[in-house]
This record gives structure tokens, C-alpha cells and sequence, in this order.
């Protein structure tokens, strides 16, 4: 018997689709690429997608058809190829914030050991560097920066971008723009917010808050380890973390853990360097002595062994605390305090700009 394309249509003309009862001729499914070579056919199968359930048993049916309708001696078996459509290009990805040149997470162990005071000052002396900077308060359930700022009761507005976006447009104060959970909630009550709630709230002041081009945007983030960090190396890419400790050995203990957290795996976020703060304690009458309450180059040790740099030695002083409590970043004052930060900005800045020259950029940790 003399084989032709006709001949294999009318045989496979035969064959139902079980998803709508038509023929596979029919429905289009038989590819123009009919071979014949002797008594070998062979021929491609067209499916809507991959995960068709009825791929294998259209398949056999199909080779059923050829040996029945025409000659069972016919080489089918096998020939018959599966054609499925690419799977559809998912759409580039928008970068997160991609006028922000660098994004810096503000970190500690434990709580007590000024870690915000550090993050305000620093975005503080990094504006009168003549930085575009911006803070935001990830401290969910404490936010500190309203205060900090002399914020407080501040009104937030919104804007409507070109896209149709309602935008949060952040407070600003002291030439940095700033936002806080503190804004959206009562101050004198407890947030009682279960985990995924907070990462949302973070989120949104992310990615939903109108920043603008930024040289830092400095995010101050809860103590220890949380879903807020998560949450945070989730929804974007950090340039890099600054830890902050004091130099007492129980506060130490906590930086190791958030450096390794950091810096592990499957973060992968270089560490800028440690904050040593309260580093000793200066009276104001008697400002050239030093007194190490909390111990002695506890932070400048554990740089060294974590081969990680010292930013900076932040000592003790009450004008620091004062300036806080009265919404006037003591990086704003011509002190010895003030001049502290002005370094730490300094070397802050170095470090960045050494982590941009010697390191890949890093990369959102990715949700499985």
C-alpha cells in the first residue's frame, strides 16, 4: 500500500480530543510535518500546553489509529512528537526604588544599644554632607523616629503618580525625608500585630512612599532577628548593614548573630562595618576624660575578628540622649559628640563606595 499525507489525516481524523469530543484533525493538532520515509511515518502533535492531561493518551490513540486504519506494519511507535506553545515570558521585573543609589540597613542585636540614635545622627551628618538622604523607621512595633526628629504628630499626604499610584510623600526635617509606622498609629498605644501583618505595613512604607532620587536611604531596622528582616531582603536589594553594639560582652554576643544573619547564604548582604557606641563615658565638665563603663573596645575587637571595618566609637554623653529626647540630632551641633558623627558619616560613605567598586551589586533574596 502506497503511504500519503492524506492517507495518515484520514486515519488520525478518527481520533477525539476527550476535552471536547472533536477530532484531532479537526481542532488543528496535526502539525503540517508529515514524513514518510518507506514505511516509517512520523509527525508532531499540537498541545496548548505542557501539563495536558490527555497528551499520552491522544498519543497512543493516534499510533492505535495508524496501525488500525491503515497497516499495522507501519514504524509509528515513538515517532510522534508532543508540540507545546513556550511558556509565556514573565514581564521584566520594575526595580524597587531604582532612583535610590543605596539603601542601608541600620542593625543590632539587642535592643538598648542606641542603634536609632545612631541611624537618625548618621542620616543627619550624611545630609550636611550635601546628600540626598532618606530614613525610614522599620521599627514596627517601637518606632522611635517621630520623636527623634521632633515629628510628632506630624500629617502625612499623599500624591498621585503618573501611573495612577496613590504615593505616601515621606515628612522631612533636617534636609533627610523620613517616614515611620509612628505617622500611622496612635503614639501612646501598643502595635499588637501579628508577624505578617508587620512585613506588610514595611512593605508598603517601601515600596508605596514617594522617596524620589536619594544618594542613601537609610533603613532603621527592629533589634535581632525577625520577619521584618526578612521582609526587608525580600522587597529589595541592600547595598549594605551597619551593626551597632556596645562594647559589653552580652551585646557582643547578639552582633555576631546579626552579622552571621547578614552574611550568611542566603542573605548575602556585605556587612559596611560595626558601630561601637557608648564606647566610654565623658563627663561635660571634664570632657578629655574617659571612663569605660560597658568595657573596652568590645566593638573594635569584634571588627577585627568578624574582618568586618569600625565605623566608628560613639562615646557616652548626655547631650546625645537630650538632643534625642528634644527632636535636635545631636549631628547638628558643633560638639565633640556631633563631630563623632560627622566621622562616622564619612567613613560610612568610604565604605559604601568601597562595597560599590570591589562587590556585585546584591541581589533580592528570592521567595520559594
Amino acid at each position: 500500500m502506497e503511504l500519503y499525507p492524506n492517507l495518515i489525516l484520514q486515519a488520525l481524523s478518527t481520533v477525539r480530543y476527550p476535552g471536547t469530543g472533536k477530532n484531532i484533525v479537526e481542532m488543528g493538532m496535526v502539525a503540517d510535518d508529515i514524513r514518510i520515509d518507506g514505511r516509517r511515518v512520523s509527525f508532531s502533535l499540537r498541545f496548548d500546553r505542557a501539563t495536558d492531561p490527555f497528551i499520552k493518551s491522544v498519543v497512543r490513540a493516534a499510533e492505535t489509529a495508524i496501525t488500525t486504519h491503515i497497516s499495522p506494519d507501519i514504524d509509528i511507535r515513538g515517532n510522534i512528537a508532543v508540540v507545546t506553545p513556550d511558556p509565556e515570558k514573565k514581564p521584566a521585573e520594575q526595580p524597587i526604588l531604582p532612583d535610590v543609589r543605596n539603601i542601608i540597613a541600620v542593625s543590632s542585636g539587642k535592643g538598648g544599644v542606641g542603634k536609632s540614635t545612631v541611624a537618625v545622627n548618621l542620616a543627619v551628618a550624611l545630609a550636611a554632607q550635601g546628600y540626598a538622604v532618606g530614613l525610614l523607621d522599620a521599627d514596627i512595633f517601637g518606632p522611635s523616629m517621630p520623636k527623634m526628629l521632633g515629628l510628632e504628630g506630624e500629617q502625612l499626604y499623599m500624591r498621585t503618580d503618573d501611573n495612577g499610584r496613590n504615593l505616601i510623600i515621606p515628612a522631612e526635617k533636617y534636609g533627610i525625608k523620613m517616614l515611620s509606622i509612628g505617622f500611622l498609629v496612635e503614639p501612646d498605644k501598643a502595635v499588637l500585630w501579628r508577624g505578617a501583618m508587620a512585613s506588610n505595613a514595611l512593605r508598603q512604607l517601601i515600596t508605596e512612599a514617594d522617596w524620589g532620587a536619594l544618594d542613601y536611604l537609610l533603613i532603621d531596622l527592629p533589634p535581632g532577628t525577625s520577619d521584618i528582616h526578612l521582609t526587608l531582603v525580600q522587597t529589595v536589594a541592600l547595598t549594605g548593614a551597619i551593626v551597632v553594639t556596645t562594647p559589653q560582652e552580652v551585646a557582643l554576643a547578639d552582633a555576631r548573630k546579626g552579622i552571621s544573619m547578614f552574611t550568611g547564604e542566603r542573605v548575602g548582604v556585605p556587612v559596611l562595618g560595626i558601630v561601637e557606641n557608648m564606647s566610654w563615658f565623658t563627663p561635660a565638665a571634664h570632657p578629655d576624660e574617659q571612663y569605660f563603663i560597658f568595657g573596652r573596645d568590645g566593638g573594635k575587637n569584634l571588627a577585627e575578628k568578624m574582618n568586618v571595618p569600625l565605623l566608628g566609637q560613639i562615646p557616652l554623653v548626655a547631650s546625645i540622649c537630650r538632643s534625642g529626647d528634644d527632636g535636635t540630632p545631636v549631628a547638628m551641633s558643633n560638639s565633640v559628640s556631633g563631630a563623632a558623627f560627622s566621622e562616622l558619616a564619612q567613613r560610612t560613605i568610604d565604605a559604601i563606595d568601597r562595597r560599590n567598586n570591589t562587590q556585585p551589586p546584591t541581589q533580592r533574596v528570592q521567595t520559594h
